[in-house]
């Protein structure tokens, strides 16, 4: 088939990558002038690990990341702990693993390179017309890999209905320090909801040779020009009394532009089909990065169409099998995401309360400690059958 994919994230090039493989003839559009990441770090869970393994790059990405055993954060100024998760839980062998966006685009996007994917650039697609004027006629199929707010979701029978969530983040990447923080583990500091620093181990990638940190501060996406206007130096003294620690990252910010703000949102398409094409990844479903589950996600679904179109080789067949494949598992993680956002990003003194009284001694609880493991890895609630039975 001659399949048109839109987007170079990681969904779109993955499932070029599978498609590739199985033979079919792929196009790839981006908005972008030359296709580039955008973004500072996340984890990849066991869930995209292991699609990654069945594209043969694990070995490489292992190589520009870092292993995450534990993720661990703090109610500050008690000190109390209100989050702490184990892979060792889950079994031996499991863990995360923390890499810059840049460097999960370098391995997927050379991987496409060599095997002569097509990659029309500069191509913003909000219609069939913008891949081709004979749209029908030319291409099989239509793969929407755009993120979120895409702009073709009018081609969805059930479009999303996209809510915008209150709180973003500030997002930048520094050199790792080199005393005061483990470099197996995601450490973060709140003060009630509204407030909450991370420091995340995410190794190296090509333009950034040595090892890296992604920091980030929480904050209301409304208030973000007045964080620029009141200039760092009041800022970076907020950080500090609530985690001294934290000096030897910011010395190393000396302009704003240096954060970049997150914005985020939650979506969820009902029906991620339509008439000649698929939507994955944020272009499907978008929520609060809380469970840390975005590119993961979007593996995923790279995965289970691909898996669903080389079993069945037919397209509305291969649809259907893809959305009841994914229903379950996006729907579980999407809607915990939205519960649990307010009690870590709100103004809610409340649900800060009970977190810090309820979420620590809860998650102890043998039971609850695997199935926080299981949403922070993404196995709860069931990822594709088969991708971990290889």
């Amino acid at each position: 088939m001659k399949i048109a994919i839109t987007g170079c994230g990681p969904a779109g090039l993955a499932v070029a990558l599978m498609l590739s493989r199985d033979g079919h003839d792929i196009v790839m559009f981006e908005r972008f002038d030359s296709p580039r990441p955008v973004g500072s770090g996340l984890i990849l869970q066991p869930t995209g690990l292991a699609v990654l393994r069945e594209l043969g790059l694990d070995n490489e990405i292992h190589t520009r990341g870092k292993r995450i055993d534990r993720m661990h954060g703090i109610s500050m100024p008690a000190g109390k702990t209100v989050l702490d998760v184990n892979y060792s839980v889950l079994g031996a062998g499991f863990h995360g693993l923390a890499v810059h966006r840049a460097a999960l685009f370098d391995v997927l996007y050379t991987a496409v390179q060599s095997r002569d994917i097509e990659i029309r650039t500069g191509i913003d697609v909000a219609s069939f017309e913008d891949v081709a004027p004979d749209f029908r006629d030319t291409f099989d199929l239509l793969i929407d890999a755009s993120g979120a707010r895409s702009r073709l979701q009018h081609y969805s029978q059930y479009p999303t209905r996209w809510q915008d969530l209150t709180y973003g983040a500030l997002w930048g990447s520094f050199s790792w320090p080199a005393v005061g923080f483990d470099e197996h583990t995601m450490e973060q500091r709140y003060v009630g909801a509204h407030s909450m620093i991370g420091v995340l181990p995410i190794g190296k990638h090509s333009r950034a040779p040595s090892d890296q940190v992604a920091f980030f501060w929480s904050i209301k996406t409304q208030d973000y020009d007045d964080w620029l206007s009141q200039g760092l130096e009041k800022w970076k003294q907020t950080v500090r009394t609530i985690w001294p620690e934290t000096e030897v990252i910011l010395e190393q910010i000396s302009d704003s532009s240096q954060m970049a703000l997150a914005r985020y949102g939650h979506s969820t398409m009902r029906q991620p089909f339509g008439d000649k094409v698929v939507f994955l990844g944020d272009s499907a479903h978008s929520t609060s990065p809380q469970l840390g589950q975005g590119a993961n996600m979007a593996l995923l679904d790279a995965w289970s169409f691909a898996t669903a179109l080389a079993r069945t080789g037919e397209i509305d067949t291969a649809e259907r099998q893809y959305a009841k494949c994914r229903r379950w598992h996006v729907r579980a993680f999407q809607l915990t995401s939205l519960a649990l956002t307010p009690f870590y990003q709100s103004d809610s003194r409340v649900l800060a309360g009970l977190r810090d009284l309820l979420f620590d001694p809860v998650s102890k609880l043998p039971i609850a400690r695997r199935i926080v493991a299981g949403l922070i890895s993404g196995m709860l609630a069931g990822p594709p059958t088969g991708l971990f039975k290889r």
